[in-house]
């Protein structure tokens, strides 16, 4: 595979090099000592995706093309630190199909940002951009980085020196990045700005909307930073109604305590839920009478976004967490949290996954087994990406939008979705993995029938 690498040299430069990626796979250790192969996510879509085009029967051809990115590109880039040394730092950029629109996906800044996650990433963001219908494509990155070690100033410099490396491979009609894990509206201001700063300066405010998720003042929807958690609680409303039932008294747990969780538990409890158990990196808690989501998000910001100390539950063995007797489990964190170590452990009726891959195929198969639904995450947290299609309008309209229009809009477009994966699931007489898959394969299948293949 050729890969396009800046050697940290401005914008457009890029050196191209043969690069032979090897998949780094987490090796677990059984009760007999025996390694056992972690599957990982690049190689969960692909299952997926795999299996939704044999039951669909997907165009060959168009199976191809979709199998494949279009575009990786890395870059290595210096920065000084505040203690006058210099860091060398790695960054990603995976875009994967723009057959609908403009690539679309969020950055992260995390120690585990590598080739094979962003490409499972940038491949979720088309199926799910095509799913929500909206004329975008699929695209993901970020820097291997672990930003609690890093400075705001230091953050500052790291984030527009990527910026600067990833040059014209992004821009508002062509890549457009949002927030995802560990990143915030700051750091999408910050990349605005320095990407608008390199253009003429006739042009620097048609610019601005190259990312998404930015903070009001630069642009920036009302309502885009709760998007995602509500619409997790959307398709969780629509799950309900399908059997006439409501999200009252219903109890709840959350894996993952930043915005995803925070606000899909504030909706949640809007709804009349109860929190009963929550957990991140630094603590896991369960409290059968509830949590207050409100306190709880308190604690958390005046403590770094940790929640260790919380002294409104009581704490657990993060290996119960799972078992909590519960109706709803969002995974909220990072991906293959559920696997066949603990998913049979979960009493919950529904799944529903605020996360991006966060249930591995032997999973989901005991989930399955065991008739929990599941609300896959290509649906469950397809928010973000609608609240950041509306931001995007607003920018290239010269808008301003209410937050009540905003998540109208956001609850419309989900329960179209939604039904649509119902009544493909009926007719396939599949799960809802598969037809939310189906779903957005006919929709890019048709655009390539109707379009064809240059030249």
């Amino acid at each position: 595979m050729f890969t396009r690498v800046s050697c940290a040299s401005p914008a457009k430069l890029f050196c191209t090099a043969n690069i032979m990626i090897d998949q780094l796979n987490t090796m677990e250790t059984t009760a007999t000592a025996t390694p056992v192969k972690k599957q990982g996510m690049y190689d969960i879509v692909m299952e997926q995706f795999a299996h939704a085009a044999e039951v669909m029967k997907l165009d060959p051809g168009v199976r191809k093309i979709l199998s494949k990115t279009n575009t990786e590109i890395v870059v290595h880039f210096p920065v000084k630190l505040d203690n006058g040394s210099i860091e060398v730092f790695t960054g990603y950029r995976v875009q994967h199909n723009n057959a609908l629109g403009p690539y679309k996906g969020g950055l992260r800044y995390h120690a585990t940002v590598d080739l094979d996650s962003a490409r499972a990433l940038a491949i979720w963001m088309t199926w799910k951009t095509a799913l929500a219908g909206l004329p975008y494509g699929g695209a993901k990155g970020g820097i291997e980085i672990d930003p609690k070690k890093y400075s705001s100033g230091e953050l500052e410099r790291i984030t527009r020196r990527f910026t600067y490396a990833l040059g014209d491979n992004i821009g508002p009609d062509l890549d457009i990045p949002a927030p995802d894990v560990n990143t915030n509206a700051q750091i999408m201001a910050w990349i605005a700005d320095t990407y608008s700063s390199t253009k003429s300066p006739s042009t620097r405010f048609a610019n601005l909307h190259v990312v998404t998720g930015k903070p009001l003042g630069a642009g920036g929807l009302e309502g885009r930073d709760r998007a995602t958690g509500f619409g997790v609680v959307a398709t969780l409303k629509t799950w309900a109604e399908r059997s006439n039932r409501s999200l009252k008294g219903m109890r709840y747990i959350v894996q993952g305590f930043g915005n995803v969780g925070y606000w899909t538990a504030h909706f949640l409890e809007r709804e009349g839920a109860i929190l009963v158990g929550v957990q991140d990196a630094g603590a896991t808690y369960h409290e059968p009478a509830g949590i207050s989501p409100e306190a709880l998000n308190d604690h958390s910001a005046a403590n770094g976004r940790n929640l260790s100390g919380f002294t409104g539950a009581a704490t657990i063995d993060p290996q119960r967490f799972f078992a909590i007797d519960c109706e709803i489990v969002v995974p909220a964190a990072l991906g293959n949290q559920i696997t066949a170590a603990n998913a049979g452990t979960i009493t919950a009726q529904v799944v529903a996954e605020g996360a991006n891959g966060p249930t591995d195929t032997e999973g989901e198969a005991i989930l399955r087994a065991n008739g929990v639904d599941i609300i896959p995450d290509i649906l469950c947290n397809s928010g973000g990406v609608i609240g950041s299609y509306y931001e995007w309008l607003q920018n290239k309209r010269s808008e301003v939008w209410k937050i009540e229009e905003v998540l109208e809009q956001i609850h419309d477009k989900i329960a179209v979705a939604f039904n649509s994966v119902v009544s493909t699931a009926k007719e396939f007489d599949t799960d809802w993995r598969t037809s939310a898959y189906i779903v957005a394969l006919r929709r890019l299948e048709k655009t390539y029938k109707e379009r064809g293949i240059f030249p």
